[in-house]
């Protein structure tokens, strides 16, 4: 396949090749696709191309195919094609972002200039961001993973240092905090870049279907097999294997997953001949899998293989100074996704949300932030009414109040060795207790002293 190419997607055989050979008598270089579903295992951020699509398909349509692909990247060209019937749809697209749309009957030398001119599009934004990132401005990286904490700059430091390698890597971290982010980050900036991304859910393999699903099979390997089929990793070749959640991964699995990792062949069922594969895998876990090990759930020299270079994506509550800034991001983000106007976001708001726990991390923050631009409550319900949030000076003076308070209970209400372990005066010491209402009698046992 060429790096600057036509992906064309449409359900219908005759349409489609018809289509495809129209395109390439105007010099484009088309390759089609009978669903939606396989257009993304190619689509990334770096893709050159553009992306022409029916907009009525069996499963995934075309107007979920537009909201997949500007989910990895907003500036890929999708281009509909729509029935007579369609007109409302279409523009309904067009507010989403689509780059055109197309009437059935069309003439191909219409929809070829359509296509170059999103090429162009296309490549103008690929530059763009080169350039940016040779003149040291911020990248496609820092974009897609922003943060200022120094453990956002130690991921962005450790992804860049590994994806221009070939190295397997594991990617640990809480539900939400982006790893799959992380994982489409280190295929963009690999050489594989202009090559499949396929991932797969290892929670979600139909268990009575895995080994086919993975490695393939020949015709007649097992009833219903009425001819080959290629494996997902067998359609990932030259590109990169994404295992999402590999903790998930049926125990008697590992074991043959492992020979694939060491050998990197695949024998297909039903056969006896080894197949080459040349992949990069990827593994996502938000279990510990040393935990998994112990526990023997999880192959402990699958681990060992895999963990050659680790990746660990921090929660927001390891990265809580980045919210405030991440949040108006992802505000900005929903807006245009959206098609809305840019929305001022009120200092208290971004301060309540930054104080805000978040276990479902980015991706719950990124729901808060959708919500905000949809005119709805952005916070969450279970979060505590204003009334029990503190300001800083309050928490300040809470903290203040129990290390106080435990001083004076561990030294049995003496002052001398209070004041002399806090490091302040006597008359200090008397004026601080006043204040907080605190007895030199109190003990260590008043609950409400404690820090």
């Amino acid at each position: 396949m060429s790096e600057t190419r036509v992906l064309l997607v449409d359900d219908e055989e005759e349409m489609r090749h018809s289509t495809a050979q129209a395109l390439g008598l105007f010099g484009l270089d088309v390759d089609t696709f009978s669903s939606a579903e396989n257009v993304l295992e190619l689509i990334g951020y770096s893709f050159s191309g553009v992306v022409v699509s029916d907009i009525r398909m069996h499963g995934m349509d075309g107007m979920t195919l537009l909201q997949r692909i500007r989910e990895v990247d907003a500036e890929i060209p999708v281009i509909l094609v729509t029935g007579h019937g369609d007109v409302q749809l279409a523009v309904k697209a067009m507010r989403e972002g689509v780059y055109d749309f197309i009437e059935k009957p069309f003439a191909a030398q219409h929809l070829a200039a359509i296509a170059r001119r999103a090429m162009d599009r296309r490549s103008l934004v690929l530059e763009n961001r080169r350039l940016r990132a040779v003149a040291g401005k911020r990248d496609d990286i820092e974009a897609r993973l922003p943060g200022r904490t120094q453990a956002m700059v130690d991921l962005r430091y450790r992804l860049r240092a590994i994806g221009a390698t070939d190295a397997d890597t594991l990617i640990i971290g809480e539900t939400g905090v982006g790893k799959e982010v992380v994982a489409r980050a280190l295929h963009d900036i690999s050489a594989r870049a202009d090559r499949p991304l396929i991932a797969i859910n290892c929670a979600a393999l139909p268990e009575n279907l895995i080994e086919s699903e993975l490695f393939g099979h020949e015709a007649g390997a097992f009833p219903g097999a009425l001819r080959p089929r290629y494996g997902k990793f067998e359609h990932g070749r030259g590109g990169t294997i994404l295992l999402d959640e590999i903790g998930s991964m049926p125990f008697d699995l590992q074991a043959k997953f492992l020979r694939v990792l060491q050998e990197r062949v695949i024998t297909r069922l039903g056969s006896n001949e080894p197949v080459p594969l040349d992949v990069r895998f990827i593994a996502t876990s938000k279990v510990d899998l040393e935990a998994e090990v112990a526990a023997g759930r999880f192959r402990a020299d699958l681990l060992y293989r895999l963990n050659v270079a680790t990746l660990h994506v921090p929660s927001l509550t390891q990265r809580k100074a980045d919210i405030p800034l991440l949040f108006l991001q992802l505000v900005r983000e929903a807006a245009a996704r959206y098609m809305r106007n840019d929305i001022d976001v009120p200092p208290e708001l971004v301060s309540e949300i930054a104080e805000r726990t978040w276990p479902g991390n980015v991706r719950e923050l990124r729901n808060a932030a959708d919500r905000l631009v949809l005119g709805l409550d952005p916070k969450p319900e279970e979060t505590p009414a204003p009334a029990e949030r503190q300001r800083l000076a309050d928490k300040v003076a809470a903290y203040e109040r129990g290390i106080i308070a435990s001083a004076l209970a561990a030294h049995g209400g003496s002052l001398r060795p209070v004041y002399e372990q806090l490091g302040i005066s006597r008359k200090t010491l008397y004026e601080k207790m006043q204040r907080y209402g605190l007895d030199k009698k109190m003990t260590i046992t008043d609950d409400d002293y404690v820090v």
